[in-house]
């Protein structure tokens, strides 16, 4: 198990898991990313996209999970091409993965063809002012990083009309070009008979079918399960790689990869017909034992699983149970209603069970009123985070013993930068 170095206090007289306990003692919730079932999950996906590569989307902090702890693990595990949202996102996740392609679905911006060319990544183009401005640049700096196409299937968000993707294809066809990729986004590829898959996937096939020698990609996460039709050449799967179900119809195919606690900071008593928490608008039917958790919707657990008087809210594990939410979601504090669990089952300093133990991020998320993806991204920063598995992607930083001279984890390798560019003429 790994976690990471800031948070670790560096004695010489503690053991590696005392020191841990003690740096996790001041902190009143603690995340745990399991990266092996994320490796897991992305391997799950590989093999059912076969022949097509299984990239992996990482943006928004790969989900909440950490983008560079998730790029190592997969970059191990064989995953060699990475989307994430943003520049200063791929160039995090670059100086986490030397070799791999990244690709940045936010487009290109006119003056911005350097920082791509540093980091060696490759914009995600969806619009033809867009295209222009990068020609330009890779005209005048003779940079030949590579980009991909974006073409607008039907979500009316992103992307080149069809129209205007057919109107560069003799552009393509005449070589030197500079485009690794074309690609499209599913809009109901959750929905297995949603009619807009089949006039998605007809459309796609026909333009990127113009594309000569170009690799197409098409499927996200749900995508990749409707069948090897949408599949093309790449998939691209996001959540699911992070234990979101991406076949809502049906039971989830990927491990649960999140495991989030909090802490009890107090157990109180409250007599029947009390309120508890703000509003008052959750009232003891009994006398009522409850235990204060030390996470609120200022950590992401969202006010919307709160309870009232009328309707019940979330529910969290306590010594093996689950017990439910009493009253208001607040800030930095829930109540959870404990009296059916026996004497002494649950104490001060104690932690309780938020996400794990059966409770998934999709269940959450229903509590929420909101998606899984919500929910994963959504985690605060409180949290101490903690990330097991992945080949020991981040070491944790051991105390040295007595009387010796602690040793320093050997530094990363350095990054294999590409060439600058020249600067542009004035």
């Amino acid at each position: 198990m790994a976690s990471d170095p800031k948070m670790i206090p560096q004695s010489g007289l503690l053991s590696a898991e005392a020191n841990q306990a003690a740096a996790l003692a001041t902190f009143g919730g603690v995340l745990t990313v399991d990266l092996d079932a994320i490796i897991a999950n992305w391997r799950k996906l590989e093999k059912t996209a076969v022949p097509a590569e299984c990239s992996a989307v990482i943006k928004a902090d790969a989900y909440g999970c950490g983008a560079e702890q998730v790029a190592r693990a997969l970059n191990k595990a064989g995953c060699k091409t990475f989307f994430v949202a943003t520049i200063e996102e791929a160039r995090k996740v670059r100086a986490a993965v030397p070799e791999p392609a990244i690709y940045v679905l936010g487009g290109y911006f006119q003056n911005t063809g350097e920082h791509y060319a540093q980091i060696n990544c490759r914009p995600v183009i969806g619009d033809l002012n867009e295209l222009a401005e990068w020609d330009v640049f890779c005209r005048r700096t003779g940079w030949t990083g590579g980009a991909a196409i974006h073409i607008d299937t039907g979500m009316n968000r992103l992307g080149l009309t069809l129209a205007e993707a057919q109107a560069i294809i003799p552009r393509i066809n005449a070589g030197d070009h500079g485009i690794t990729l074309v690609m499209s986004h599913l809009v109901s590829a959750e929905q297995l008979n949603s009619p807009v898959n089949a006039k998605q996937l007809a459309a796609f096939r026909g333009i990127a079918s113009e594309f000569s020698g170009v690799p197409a990609a098409l499927a996200n996460s749900s995508g990749v399960f409707l069948g090897a039709p949408f599949q093309f050449d790449m998939v691209r799967p996001g959540a699911a790689l992070y234990g979101v179900n991406p076949t809502p119809e049906a039971d989830n195919p990927m491990q649960p990869v999140v495991d989030l606690k909090a802490r009890i900071v107090q157990i109180r008593n409250v007599e029947r017909g009390e309120s508890v928490g703000y509003g008052g608008t959750w009232t003891a039917r009994r006398p009522t034992k409850l235990a204060i958790i030390a996470v609120g919707y200022a950590d992401g657990y969202f006010r919307a699983a709160s309870s009232n008087d009328g309707t019940r809210g979330a529910e969290v594990i306590v010594a093996g149970k689950r017990c439910p939410v009493a009253g208001r979601v607040s800030m930095d504090l829930i109540a959870i209603d404990i009296t059916d669990l026996p004497p002494n089952a649950a104490r001060r300093g104690h932690m309780v069970t938020l996400l794990g133990e059966g409770i998934t991020v999709d269940e959450l998320a229903h509590h929420f009123g909101t998606i899984g993806y919500e929910v994963l991204t959504s985690l605060g920063r409180r949290y101490a985070r903690i990330y097991k598995g992945g080949n020991v992607v981040e070491p944790l930083a051991k105390p040295a013993p007595a009387q010796a001279v602690e040793q320093q984890p050997p530094a990363p390798p350095p990054i294999e930068q590409p060439a600058s560019p020249p600067p542009l003429p004035g």
